[in-house]
């Protein structure tokens, strides 16, 4: 009698369309985003962030660094995003206590002469502030700088500066002496980062608008004339409960989203100009400013502005990258 051998029927296996690692999708309320934390520094008290608009991407030649790499000290090429980082003006100091709801401002002194061009984003008020007050506050937990940005003098054709809130390392006095002495006066972006140093990128994603199931979360297509429409899921869920789960991929907004990209690389740092623009950059035009050169993609359109830290998930102590020419 011939024997037949058993044919093993295929292992099933349909793992879910999209992640569910971010809630809710909808629309940024504002087109920069906030940094609620920063990773806490000792040591000299200097700002614990910075800002800068999205150019474009380009490739670099560097020697490669990485001891495990084949290539190691060889020269190769990365892929880099630029980005333009004209000064941030220091136009107030503020001041927090600790309350058993939280931490809320006790006091804010602004700058005796503002920007002309922050007025076009808050009515600037028109008394003088006196530094000597914030000496004389009680039960201060930590003072934070009110910065904003400078378009005006980078390649985009806008005035009115985008205004948000860093940090400062270090402990309360010397925190509020350097708050005092840079208030009024540009930060520059060596004076927060430099080369080979790890940064975190939080910025808002480039917009979609309304889309379906199937760009929204890749769902799988239909059987042809299984039902009326072919792109959507194939149910919505059980009967009960009555209701449809968050889990179900469905239609809505896509894109336009807060989202953050730890342990970016920065390469290079640099107040010339004149290396990276060729014949402009496309949707953005010339650099005029100071620029960075950061390892890879980051989040968002060009002229996307894009907040920087100091990476808070650090993976290695930060080496100075050897970048042998920039390819344009």
């Amino acid at each position: 009698m011939r024997r037949t051998r058993c044919k093993k029927m295929a292992t099933i296996r349909h793992p879910r369309r999209g992640s569910m690692a971010y809630a809710p999708r909808k629309r940024a309320k504002r087109i920069y985003p906030r940094v609620k934390t920063t990773p806490a520094k000792t040591g000299e008290p200097k700002p614990t962030g910075f800002a800068g608009y999205k150019v474009g991407m380009t490739q670099i030649t560097m020697i490669d660094d990485r001891k495990e790499s084949p290539t190691h000290n060889q020269e190769i090429v990365i892929p880099v995003t630029v980005l333009e980082t004209p000064p941030l003006k220091v136009a107030a100091i503020r001041a927090y206590t600790d309350t058993p709801y939280g931490q809320k401002v006790l006091k804010e002194i602004w700058q005796d002469k503002p920007d002309k061009e922050l007025d076009r984003k808050i009515d600037i008020q028109k008394k003088k502030h006196k530094q000597d007050a914030l000496d004389k506050l009680e039960n201060i937990s930590k003072y934070t700088l009110i910065v904003h940005t400078t378009p005006k003098i980078a390649g985009l054709s806008k005035k009115k500066p985008e205004l948000f809130e860093i940090g400062i390392n270090g402990n309360l006095k010397d925190t509020l002496k350097y708050a005092k002495e840079i208030l009024g006066k540009n930060i520059t972006a060596k004076d927060v980062f430099k080369d080979g140093e790890l940064t975190d990128t939080i910025a808002i994603t480039k917009g979609y608008g309304f889309q379906g199931s199937v760009k929204r979360f890749g769902v799988k297509l239909l059987a042809k004339k299984s039902q009326k429409v072919i792109r959507k899921a194939g149910n919505l869920g059980p009967w009960h409960p009555h209701k449809t789960r968050r889990t179900v991929p469905q239609m809505g907004q896509m894109g336009f989203h807060k989202r953050t990209q730890f342990n970016q690389r920065i390469l290079k740092i640099s107040d010339d100009a004149k290396d990276i623009n060729k014949d402009g950059w496309k949707n953005y035009g010339l650099i005029k400013t100071n620029y960075i050169l950061i390892k890879g993609s980051i989040q968002g359109p060009a002229k996307r502005l894009i907040r920087l830290r100091p990476a808070s998930r650090p993976k290695n102590s930060p080496s100075e990258p050897e970048v042998t020419s920039i390819i344009l």
